[in-house]
């Protein structure tokens, strides 16, 4: 069973990595080969012709830089509401703390695509459309994030609090000093979370941004393959796709120890 289940899972691997062969193989292709070659139509004759096309073609290097901006302005805000709000459920004591806490919990049912419509009111009104904190905005804060943080926080024994509070710290330096140490292994979980989403995110940035200045890559890429798909240009097409997803490809493969032991520490199966 032990091999016949290793078998299975070796399996999906192969067929969930095809599209991603596929893409990187197709990036490299001359032409029109993509459409009138086999596979592997590139062995005899790749190219990059079809990376340098795309980065002449489209602002790529400036939806890098939005990406960046957004993902870790999204990142760093939500690290600090999540930090709170979790030592707060987990720690202080308030009426009605179990109500509020399912409550915020009922987030995680809501489908984001139901709050396109209210937010882009509230972001309207705010005058911030077509911006980069536009972007963000929404995702500042995380129920995910808090209810993974509360979990953490409540494995930490009283003992360390009491101790924090006869040597005189007050209730930030408690969770500055004891708390936010023993749950980084967490925090790399969500960051890995949180970076990931938020880079790959498309559908809010696509309605509320519309220039060249507030784009990600996601959108970017989007506009980019609509306005070559009549040409059957698929080489520069998945030259873009490649240098979209490479990141965080990259990044996976640069830290996925850190990846898996950081998702064992903090308790997700």
């Amino acid at each position: 069973m032990k091999r016949l289940n290793y078998g299975i899972i070796i399996v999906l691997g192969i067929i969930s990595f095809i599209p991603l062969l596929w893409v990187f193989i197709t990036s490299f292709s001359p032409g029109n080969q993509v459409i009138n070659g086999g596979f592997p139509f590139w062995v005899l004759n790749p190219t990059v012709e079809n990376y340098v096309n795309a980065w002449k073609t489209a602002p790529f290097l400036q939806y890098y830089f939005n990406t960046f901006v957004i993902v870790s302005g999204v990142l760093i805000v939500q690290l600090v509401t999540v930090t709170l709000a979790a030592y707060a459920f987990a720690r202080v004591n308030f009426k009605g703390k179990n109500v509020l806490f399912i409550l915020f919990l009922l987030q995680l049912m809501i489908q984001p695509e139901i709050l396109l419509f209210p937010n882009y009111q509230v972001i309207s009104q705010l005058g911030l459309v077509n911006t980069k904190l536009a972007v963000m905005m929404p995702y500042w804060a995380s129920a995910f994030g808090v209810f993974l943080m509360r979990q953490t926080f409540k494995q930490v024994p009283y003992d360390l609090d009491e101790a924090a509070r006869m040597d005189g710290c007050k209730w930030y330096q408690t969770l500055w000093h004891v708390y936010i140490p023993s749950a980084r292994p967490t925090y790399i979980a969500f960051a890995l979370v949180s970076v990931s989403h938020h880079w790959s995110n498309f559908m809010w940035p696509l309605i509320i941004t519309d220039s060249v200045e507030s784009r990600p890559l996601t959108v970017g890429l989007a506009l980019f393959a609509q306005s070559y798909e009549t040409g059957a240009q698929w080489g520069m097409v998945a030259a873009g796709t490649v240098m979209v997803i490479m990141p965080l490809v990259l990044a996976f493969f640069l830290f996925q120890k850190q990846f898996v032991s950081s998702f064992m520490h903090s308790g997700i199966k």
